[in-house]
């Protein structure tokens, strides 16, 4: 079962720079596990322990803090090829922090973390670039909390969307955006009300600032947009 996935995997930031038959001899060397999970199903809980990390292969996963209350913040969203539960591999706190609960049908693959820290007892060529692939990837991770709470910092809704979209801009490397989230999620991830969030964008579209249709944005005053973040 795991054959039909090679490709994907290789795709992931994790395996960057490995070759296919390295990772097909890695997967007979580490013996991952895949698990299939159904949308809205809960693939790790908040305050359960987690000793392994995961590959997303098909589908999509939000990772999600939630409060008391029942309140919820978007933290960041997984799809084909991410990885969530890599923050805790090299921590001595093994309590995962959030929830990460299904959007669309999963399959994921998990690696335990004593696999991934162990030299391979067969000196296997591709561990280094593995672990090195791997400490990217929780640099590049940490960068993007770090980028929420900036986010959660601008205290305007208008300035928190004009920060995203930037972003988005600067990922697209142009104007003309699809947006990653769902407005709910959105809203979630920008810790702001979905119907606030709505008129904010509508004003903004009535002012010229931006244009929009369902998930795809085009940005028509970046310098305008840009005075917002400030």
């Amino acid at each position: 079962m795991i054959d039909e996935y090679v490709d994907i995997i290789k795709e992931s930031p994790l395996f960057s720079g490995i070759k296919r038959d390295e990772i097909i001899s890695m997967l007979q060397c580490l013996a991952p596990k895949i698990r299939s999970y159904n949308k809205n199903e809960c693939i790790v809980n908040s305050g359960e322990a987690l000793d392994r990390f995961g590959i997303v292969l098909e589908g999509e996963a939000i990772i999600v803090k939630e409060n008391a209350e029942g309140n919820r913040v978007i933290m960041s969203v997984v799809k084909k090829g991410d990885l969530f539960g890599e923050m805790l591999v090299f921590s001595s706190h093994k309590i995962w922090p959030a929830s990460v609960r299904v959007q669309s049908s999963c399959k994921v693959l998990f690696l335990t973390n004593s696999d991934l820290i162990a030299r391979c007892g067969k000196n296997c060529s591709w561990h280094i670039s593995m672990l090195q692939n791997f400490m990217k990837v929780i640099s590049d991770k940490s960068l993007m909390l770090n980028k929420k709470v900036e986010y959660l910092s601008i205290k305007s809704i208008r300035g928190k969307i004009c920060a995203y979209l930037l972003e988005q801009s600067e990922i697209t490397k142009g104007n003309n955006i699809i947006l990653p989230l769902k407005r709910n999620e959105l809203a979630d991830f920008l810790n702001v009300s979905r119907p606030s969030m709505s008129r904010e964008m509508c004003q903004m579209r009535d002012e010229g600032i931006i244009d929009f249709y369902l998930s795809t944005f085009r940005i028509k005053d970046i310098e305008t947009l840009k005075s917002f973040c400030d």
